[in-house]
């Protein structure tokens, strides 16, 4: 079973996320793709972050409706702690023996991927997806450069790249704006309207 695992704080869900989902459906050959919503991200300040129990909620929000085999993957927040990802394939991989494993980034993360807790093993377990965003055009760090395959074969540690998502939101970028809203029934730029509705209902992200 080939599956895609998109991994992120989901602070809040936004439409990059969602066209992230849909460019690995439909260009990865996967049987289904994952959302692992991170208990705290090792590679993010947590300062301004709302408690998993909401950031559940968003994602749950702006998964209604998406069309295509998703679901959400609950292993960090089950966890707790820090969320790294070599230990989160870990569980998977002893809990499904039997599925190929491919992580969806954006381009942002490339630059750190070598970096990540235990990566050789991560490259053990699983394979990367990178798609380029319009801020960050991307390239392969060195180490990785022997990685590069033009499709995925299902094989561990393999790197291959998705089609640009084209759209050039961020979730930091997003808080800013949701905290200055003056008025939260208002739509925001790249928030679903389903998740508009919660933040607004909750008042989250408000200064």
């Amino acid at each position: 079973m080939r599956i895609g695992l998109l991994g992120g704080a989901f602070n809040p869900p936004h439409l990059g996320h969602l066209k992230l989902a849909e460019l690995a459906l439909r260009h990865l050959n996967l049987d289904e793709l994952r959302f692992v919503p991170t208990a705290i991200s090792p590679h993010k300040s947590n300062t301004d972050a709302l408690d998993s129990g909401a950031r559940l909620a968003l994602l749950q929000a702006a998964l209604k409706g998406f069309p295509g085999p998703v679901k959400i993957e609950m292993a960090e927040l089950d966890r707790g702690g820090t969320s790294y990802c070599a230990e989160t394939l870990e569980t998977l991989a002893e809990r499904e023996p039997e599925g190929e494993w491919i992580l969806v980034l954006g381009s942002d993360q490339l630059p750190g991927l070598p970096k990540w807790h235990r990566f050789t093993r991560v490259t053990e377990l699983a394979s990367v997806a990178v798609a380029a965003r319009p801020d960050f055009p991307g390239a392969l760090p060195d180490p990785l450069k022997s990685r590069e395959r033009p499709h995925w074969s299902g094989a561990p540690g393999e790197i291959v790249w998705l089609p640009g998502t084209e759209l050039p939101f961020a979730s930091t970028a997003l808080r800013l704006g949701l905290s200055r809203l003056s008025d939260q029934a208002a739509l925001v730029e790249g928030i679903p309207p389903q998740v508009m509705a919660v933040i607004a209902a909750e008042n989250y992200y408000r200064d």
